[in-house]
């Protein structure tokens, strides 16, 4: 049984950073009456924990290939809660805002460090099922999210849903002390400084850029012309670098690109989450626990399907999990189109639920097996930052096709590009082998 002290550790971790991904989504109606915030900022309060995340997860996942990825994984549950302290406590929406911001950075930490502990951790089979457990916590951590968020606000008000995470972090914390054992640093040599900062700026102008939404405004087009030329800069500062935030080459091989294709088009149902949400509480006019209730069979059918796949994973070849998992996520979202009720949203985050359980731990499994030696931070950087950065990117497209036209959109959106990285990852091609 002490063999699975780590897998607890990280699923715990891993579950209060991905909770708070979505747990705040039906809290922003009263949040923004109680802080007298406009639309324009609450959607800030979701949108600047998603976009730090992405932000800085190669640049944690690099740190715990130099510190220790025990180290950095007690740092973030640390700054993880005093930041959670600070949000509840925030008298203002900046505030929010900006703790928010510093909570993502400890989130960035447990996403990095959790992933790659595991493929240190374990081997073989083992490794298939402590990943399996891993992505089907994930999943329940961020579709739980509203169900919880909703309880939480009801009855106890909106500070709760942060509150909540300053016990469990620290629990969290002390188990892992003793659970997680100290490990050596697998590199040497300087930070890439200059990559995480090119990164940061390209990352940052380009979700700004989309937040806007505005495609007539000179503001708009300067941050996305700012993000091209951040992200020129990056890979031009990458390619020069003996150590780099980011190995390119493995871009080189058609099975990992694929790898990381698959893992963006999933990360779209949860972004279109916060846009069900907001139609729930508005349209049919659930209260905030109803609407989370509404959402719940994402949640369980993404959990019961990742915790039953972790022993087939080896049986199938990666790309034919990965694009039957986000085809299905796809489905999903088609069987939402129409008008939209709250049996046919319940049934069609239950198809994309077992999407996402299906896509998830073959993604994370392949990208593990495909690694370079001493560079387990950077492979998990690349797998959590995808997905992030997708989450963040998501919000901000399907929020423009949300203002548009309502939920329609948003499930054309998620089902077109779904369907499109779907069928292309089933093409033969080389693929990062998953290991027997």
């Amino acid at each position: 049984m002490r063999k699975w002290w780590p897998l607890l550790a990280v699923c715990a971790g891993s579950f209060l950073f991905l909770l708070d991904t979505t747990v705040v989504t039906v809290a922003l109606p009263r949040i923004g009456a109680e802080l007298a915030a406009p639309v324009g900022q609450l959607q800030w309060v979701p949108d600047i924990y998603t976009l730090l995340l992405a932000v800085l997860m190669l640049a944690a996942g690099s740190l715990a290939d130099r510190w220790g990825l025990r180290r950095v994984f007690l740092t973030g549950l640390a700054v993880f809660g005093l930041a959670s302290l600070a949000c509840g406590l925030a008298p203002d929406i900046g505030t929010l805002i900006a703790a928010r911001g510093v909570q993502a950075a400890g989130g960035a930490a447990l996403a990095v460090t959790g992933f790659a502990i595991l493929a240190a951790a374990y081997d073989g089979p083992d490794r298939g099922t402590a990943i399996s457990v891993f992505f089907a916590v994930n999943g329940l951590g961020a579709a739980a999210g509203p169900l919880v968020g909703g309880v939480l606000t009801e009855y106890l008000g909106w500070p709760a849903i942060f509150f909540l995470n300053v016990p469990v972090a620290a629990v969290t914390a002390a188990f892992a002390r003793v659970a997680v054992r100290p490990d050596t640093p697998a590199r040497r040599g300087r930070f890439d400084f200059a990559g995480a900062a090119w990164f940061a700026a390209g990352a940052a102008s380009l979700v700004h850029g989309l937040t806007l939404g505005v495609w007539t405004s000179p503001m708009t087009w300067a941050a996305l012309a700012v993000s091209v030329v951040a992200f020129t800069g990056f890979v031009r500062t990458e390619r020069r670098r003996p150590q780099p935030l980011l190995d390119l080459g493995l871009f080189r091989d058609g099975g990992f690109t694929a790898l990381v294709a698959c893992a963006a088009a999933s990360t779209l149902t949860f972004a279109a989450l916060v846009y069900v949400s907001l139609w729930l509480q508005t349209g049919p006019a659930l209260g905030p626990v109803a609407a989370g209730l509404a959402m719940a069979p994402l949640a369980v059918a993404s959990f019961l399907t990742s915790t039953f796949l972790g022993k087939a994973l080896h049986r199938f070849p990666p790309r034919v999990l990965l694009g039957s998992g986000v085809l299905l996520g796809a489905l999903g979202c088609v069987l939402q189109l129409g008008r939209p009720s709250v049996p046919g949203i319940a049934l069609g985050l239950a198809v994309t639920g077992i999407g996402i359980g299906i896509a998830g731990p073959a993604t994370g499994t392949a990208i593990a097996a495909a690694a370079p030696p001493g560079r387990a931070g950077m492979a998990a950087g690349i797998l959590t930052t995808t997905r992030q950065f997708g989450q963040t990117l998501g919000v901000a497209v399907l929020g423009i096709a949300y203002q548009s036209g309502g939920l329609t959109p948003v499930y054309v959106v998620a089902a077109a590009c779904g369907g499109v990285t779907g069928l292309l990852a089933l093409l033969p091609r080389k693929q990062a082998r998953v290991p027997a």
